[in-house]
């Protein structure tokens, strides 16, 4: 035997025989933030494509039962199958932008009015404050009128960032449709990537992951579906009731935003509040849709989320909290909307790793 294949025979023992050493603490560490810094800077760099990737990725889970009816009872080809569901999808979107688009359609034609009502509410705001924080009128006037300015001022800024924003939209739904069809046509071939991937001993634990992210998550957007529409009727229903103009937009506007947990209801009361000031002026209906939102969040959060929502998906408020913010900075408001999904199929994956059980159980519920 040559000197040089027994010394390299050698050497391969003494690597086989020698212990291996743990990672410091320390170096895990750093190695942990700097992958962290990566991701973080990657889907920041990448944000165009990510964010109608994930959104698609939550449509095809969706859909998917709907494509295997189309593909297994039906007998339609893979790609007839993901053409007729994404066209569901579709039908169902433009229905909602639909009626939306028809509320805002009529408030842009009460728009005179409202600028008319408007200025008179405001007089009597100024007069109210006038009359209980000694604040002259003027005053308050000069304020509104320099903050006017500068918001005028940025004028043709404003115009060009909403036209940007337009294009934007536009490129988005492109990309998420298209991505969603992919996703559903390639669906069987991504799984067998993401199993085949992975060493085979490790192949059941993925399986199990895939299976229950679908499950789960499907689950989840159903139930999420399904306490949109109850939240939308209480609200369309009681702001009926009490005669609060605008009472279907209303409630379209606060069910759509009440997918940002916490702070996404009261956006749209912020909202609401701001147009009945505009159009009643009175304090009666403003309070009513203050008293509604507070009521149906209560309930919402008590009872509809855990029942329909809840046996699904269970994470603690600090850390839901944590990732709307963080998917804010990240993603902006796509990022408040992904973050709820994101941290339960992060959850899904520590349950079922042995090294990070312990971060599933930090992200779980108390009651786990």
């Amino acid at each position: 035997m040559e000197p040089d294949i027994c010394y390299l025979e050698l050497f391969k023992i003494n690597c086989m025989l020698t212990p291996q050493t743990n990672i410091p603490f320390i170096q895990k560490l750093a190695m942990t933030l700097v992958s962290l810094i990566a991701i973080v800077f990657i889907a920041i760099l990448a944000r165009e494509v990510l964010v109608p990737l994930f959104f698609s990725l939550l449509a095809a889970l969706l859909l998917l039962p709907v494509a295997n009816f189309l593909e297994n009872r039906l007998r339609l080809p893979r790609a007839g199958a993901a053409a007729i569901s994404l066209f569901i999808l579709i039908l169902v979107l433009v229905t909602i932008f639909y009626l939306i688009g028809s509320e805002i359609a009529s408030l842009v034609h009460d728009w005179p009015a409202l600028q008319r009502q408007f200025t008179s509410s405001l007089n009597d705001l100024h007069n109210w404050v006038a009359d209980h924080f000694h604040i002259d009128i003027q005053s308050q006037k000069d304020y509104i009128q320099n903050a006017s300015s500068r918001i005028f001022a940025s004028g043709p800024s404003v115009l060009a960032s909403t036209l940007l924003s337009v294009s934007s939209v536009l490129l988005f739904l492109t990309l998420t449709f298209l991505f969603t069809f992919f996703m559903l046509f390639y669906r069987k071939l991504v799984i067998r990537f993401l199993i085949a991937v992975f060493p085979k001993e490790s192949s059941t634990i993925v399986y199990d992951i895939i299976e229950n992210i679908q499950y789960i998550i499907r689950r989840y957007l159903i139930g999420l579906l399904v306490e949109m529409l109850i939240v939308a009727v209480i609200f369309c229903t009681s702001f009926l009731i009490f005669g609060v103009k605008y009472a279907v937009l209303f409630a379209l506007m606060t069910a759509l935003f009440n997918l940002v947990p916490y702070v996404g209801i009261y956006t749209a009361m912020a909202f609401s509040v701001f147009v009945t000031f505009a159009v009643a002026g009175g304090k009666a209906k403003i309070l009513v849709i203050i008293i509604t939102t507070a009521a149906v969040h209560m309930i919402d959060s008590n009872i509809l989320l855990p029942f329909i929502v809840g046996s699904r998906i269970r994470i603690n408020g600090m850390v839901t909290i944590l990732a709307v913010i963080a998917g804010e900075m990240i993603w902006g408001i796509p990022g408040m909307f992904l973050s709820v999904p994101f941290i339960a199929v992060t959850k899904i994956i520590f349950d079922r790793i042995e090294p990070l059980k312990p971060w599933g159980i930090l992200l779980g519920h108390e009651k786990e």
